[in-house]
């Protein structure tokens, strides 16, 4: 049975980490479905054992918040956002400064993926119009999307994931990574300025068109009203009784009731192949466990709730999630920490997991979608421009990141 499992956890990730493979339609989402099917069928986990594995709350978490996303954006929340914030800027510099610091606090609350999504053709949009280089400024947007989502449970969804399993307070996870998402905004501006220190030398004069901006204040009187009650009562989930999967499927059904955006449209909108992939990797990682592969970790942890083990973390971070991306690479450290005592650890794993995607562009999620937005309007940042800043400011965030927590030992 170890030996099944083992070839089945192996397809299931190397599928994930190479995403298609020559001659065979596969993808992360089928690469993990294939994997849990596998594991059932070859008998490392029986249906209902397969169907117990799967960490519901998160999906709810997940199912929650993007109803809610998906309205907002219909309802052209995030154009709103751009605008209002977009409207400020006259010079390169104070571009720079907006939109990197207006993704990270957006994506903190927002989920990093969706932010990236409806900004980037708008920031494409701002720097074609002022015959600006838009690259520096998309590659500040990705960076502020991961370092900015780390602050918060709900801001990407591998810190859903460690959020639900640790079950640390919302506000508590708020208050110890804030200083690093803030440090790290303000270092992402003082290297993009550095590596393109020709450009923000210019004295050119930022225009924003209103026809970049499209948006509906009938409808957004119902639902950003709702957006920031769950907010709000994400940081008093504690207190009123209520848990953070529960809050965000109240304000779910809220939005869909009296929202002024159809129903089915917004349901239509649900990234349900996400679910799948986390389902999946639920049960690829439940019967890897059950098999006794991750014994050696369970049983006999390798990490301490300590600077070594702090930094131990952040190393092993910034290698797997380079290999299977930043999610993944959190679904299979969640038995690893399950058997440690204190939240150091898992808060860690957030900070680093996340900030790690900033390394390479395939790092994390965020960073394709902008990469792939920005290919459809005809621009293309390269791997390696995009190396030398995002390995910069990742081991500079990390230091930061390293001495924050080595604070709240």
């Amino acid at each position: 049975m170890q030996l099944t499992a083992l070839i089945i956890f192996v397809l299931t990730y190397v599928g994930i980490i190479f995403t298609r493979l020559p001659g065979i339609n596969v993808d992360r989402p089928s690469a993990a479905f294939f994997g849990a099917v596998a594991m059932i069928v070859f008998g490392i986990l029986d249906l209902g054992e397969a169907v117990r594995a799967i960490d519901y709350n998160t999906i709810a978490l997940l199912l929650g918040m993007m109803i809610i996303i998906s309205t907002l954006q219909i309802d052209g929340f995030f154009s709103l956002i751009a605008r209002k914030t977009l409207a400020w800027s006259r010079t390169p510099q104070r571009l720079l400064v907006i939109i990197t610091f207006v993704t990270g606090i957006a994506s903190a609350f927002l989920v990093n993926d969706a932010v990236v999504l409806l900004f980037t053709p708008v920031i494409i949009a701002i720097c074609r119009t002022s015959r600006l280089n838009p690259v520096p400024y998309l590659i500040a947007e990705i960076l502020a999307s991961n370092t900015g989502s780390a602050m918060t449970i709900t801001g990407n969804p591998q810190n859903m994931l460690i959020g639900i399993t640790s079950g640390i307070d919302y506000a508590i996870f708020f208050y110890k990574l804030l200083p690093v998402s803030l440090l790290g905004m303000g270092l992402i501006v003082g290297m993009v300025r550095w590596f393109y220190r020709k450009q923000f030398r210019s004295g050119t004069v930022i225009t924003v068109e209103e026809n970049h901006f499209h948006y509906q204040m009938n409808s957004m009187k119902f639902s950003v009203p709702i957006f920031l009650g769950v907010v709000v009562l994400f940081f008093l989930g504690k207190i009123i009784g209520l848990s953070i999967p529960v809050i965000a499927l109240v304000g779910a059904s809220l939005i869909l009731i009296f929202g002024k955006v159809r129903p089915s449209e917004v349901i239509k909108n649900v990234d349900w192949v996400l679910l799948l992939f986390f389902a999946s990797l639920f049960i690829v990682v439940e019967g890897a466990v059950k098999a006794g592969l991750m014994d050696a970790f369970i049983h006999r942890p390798v990490l301490s709730s300590d600077l070594t083990g702090i930094v131990k973390l952040h190393g092993l971070s910034l290698f797997m999630s380079q290999i299977v991306s930043n999610v993944p690479y959190t679904v299979m450290m969640l038995p690893v920490l399950k058997p440690l005592s204190g939240d150091i650890l898992w808060l860690t794993l957030a900070s680093a997991s996340t900030l790690a995607g900033n390394a390479t562009i395939i790092g994390a999620m965020a960073n394709l979608i902008v990469i792939e937005s920005a290919e459809k309007e005809k621009v293309t940042i390269r791997f390696w421009e995009f190396f030398k800043i995002g390995l910069v400011v990742t081991l500079l965030s990390f230091v930061i990141s390293v001495a924050v927590l080595w604070i709240w030992l």
